[in-house]
């Protein structure tokens, strides 16, 4: 059923022509279903403070709220045929509604309540229908999902990733929300939170790494204290961009955290020296954004200075540990080879701080479209790095959009890497043997047959007139037999 409503909103959306892209679409359907959601929420609120004997207070005012503007009902639960559609609606959605939820954020005393992400997402977010008509036939649409269940949020939650993953191939700027799943979940497994602990992203996108480790820990015999410790204290992610906030926050209330601890904000503007005990975590799990680059007041903020966007976020990531604490980043590959000071530093800093344990070399098109190879850095901070456990990911096949990495490409990983055994394609490196000038750690697979040196330009030439001396001479000998 679920699937069916996301393919009829899909099909009505193309219709409108102020609707471009896979990314105009998950926009709007982002803030559409975070309504509905919204209002499937109030009532189940007001319904548990009636059964406890309490008055509810609904957070928006009657005129704001989904049955009364999105979907008006008859005494017999019909549609009402006078609902705002075509420029009335648009009117509203653009002059009243906006503005009004956008409000919430200035009304709001703490950056972590609902009301605040409330006027977050509408400070953030435009409306793009152009024609009402369309809103119209969408939000009925959108009026027969229902959030009441933790199946239906299951089942919602896969849909809207699909959605998440399709924005890859809608432009540039779609790929940087997206982290295949089945990285993330051999990342996690390596890691091992335990509910208690926090986790922390900082460039969280959709917030894939948080609805993982979300998944990872929640069960069905939790008790009421792990289920609140869940819900509220467990996971924190940050985010620049405005598209990418409102998908992380919608991403996780469809797994099933009612008010995600997600900020927007840009994670690199913070001093590195104001980060306190309080500010930090046990956990990182990040995919930060490869390239880029920051102004020179950002770069300020880091005793290492960078242009490399990712090598700024390492740093953060490092100080954001508590002491203890484990890490998992995704990087270029070039971060463990490159020549320039700000590497050869950071190198220095991360094995010197932290027990960098394990790397994993990603194969080439493991992040669809990004034209760069990866690797996965693990490590725990507060005690310096002795030796690192390489594995190098071999599938036996090209990865690609018809060919994704799976979870069956990562098992031999997950299990060697727990005694960080060696085999063909896995190593360990003494950071002894590192030469402390470069601190190069450059994926070296002892076990990769050598390639032949090639010859010198020199000796190829000499070869060559070694070898026309020798026709020369063939051709004379066939000269005195004639």
């Amino acid at each position: 059923m679920f699937e069916n409503a996301f393919n009829n909103i899909d099909r009505a959306m193309r219709n409108d022509e102020g609707l471009a892209s896979e990314l105009d679409y998950a926009e709007q359907t982002s803030w559409l279903l975070f309504l509905k959601y919204l209002d499937d929420m109030e009532h189940e609120w007001a319904d548990e403070a009636e059964l406890q004997g309490d008055d509810y207070t609904p957070l928006l005012d009657p005129p704001y709220r989904w049955g009364n503007w999105a979907a008006p009902k008859t005494a017999d639960g019909q549609f009402d045929p006078n609902a705002l559609t075509g420029k009335d609606l648009i009117d509203f959605v653009n002059g009243e509604l906006f503005p009004y939820l956008k409000s919430f954020r200035d009304s709001s005393d703490s950056a972590d309540s609902l009301e605040y992400k409330i006027g977050e997402i509408f400070a953030e977010i435009a409306n793009r229908f152009r024609s009402g008509y369309t809103l119209r036939d969408v939000l009925e649409i959108v009026d027969t999902l229902n959030f009441g269940s933790s199946q239906a949020k299951h089942e919602l939650s896969d849909l809207y990733e699909t959605r998440i993953k399709r924005m890859g191939n809608a432009g540039r700027n779609g790929g940087e929300y997206y982290t295949p799943r089945p990285l993330i979940r051999a990342m996690i497994q390596v890691v091992k939170p335990v509910i208690g602990e926090t986790i922390y992203d900082g460039a969280c996108g959709s917030a894939g790494f948080l609805c993982e480790a979300f998944d990872y820990l929640r069960r069905d015999d939790l008790s009421a204290t792990q289920w609140d410790t869940l819900q509220t204290c467990t996971f924190y992610g940050q985010e620049k961009k405005s598209l990418a906030y409102v998908l992380g926050v919608m991403n996780l209330i469809l797994h099933g955290v009612d008010a995600p601890n997600i900020r927007h904000t840009n994670t690199l503007a913070e001093n590195l020296m104001d980060i306190q005990q309080a500010d930090r975590h046990d956990i990182v799990l990040a995919n930060p954004p490869f390239g880029g680059g920051e102004r020179k007041e950002v770069q300020q903020n880091f005793p290492i200075k960078s242009g490399e966007t990712a090598y700024l976020f390492l740093q953060h990531f490092i100080r954001k540990l508590k002491a203890g604490g484990r890490g998992a980043v995704v990087i270029k590959n070039t971060f463990l080879s490159n020549t320039d000071n700000a590497s050869i530093e950071l190198r220095k800093e991360l094995l010197s701080s932290c027990n960098l344990h394990t790397v994993l070399d990603c194969p080439s098109g493991t992040f669809q479209g990004a034209g760069v190879k990866t690797v996965v850095l693990f490590f725990d901070k507060g005690a310096p790095t002795r030796k690192v456990w390489y594995y190098q990911l071999d599938p036996g096949r090209s990865l690609g959009k018809t060919n994704p990495l799976n979870d069956a490409d990562l098992a031999e990983f997950i299990a060697l890497q727990a005694d960080k055994a060696d085999s063909a394609n896995s190593w360990t490196l003494d950071v002894e043997n590192i030469d402390p000038a470069t601190w190069d750690l450059s994926v070296k697979n002892p076990n990769t047959p050598e390639a032949e040196a090639l010859r010198s330009p020199e000796q190829i030439i000499a070869d060559m007139l070694a070898r026309d001396a020798e026709t020369a001479a063939l051709l004379e000998e066939v000269r005195g037999l004639l």
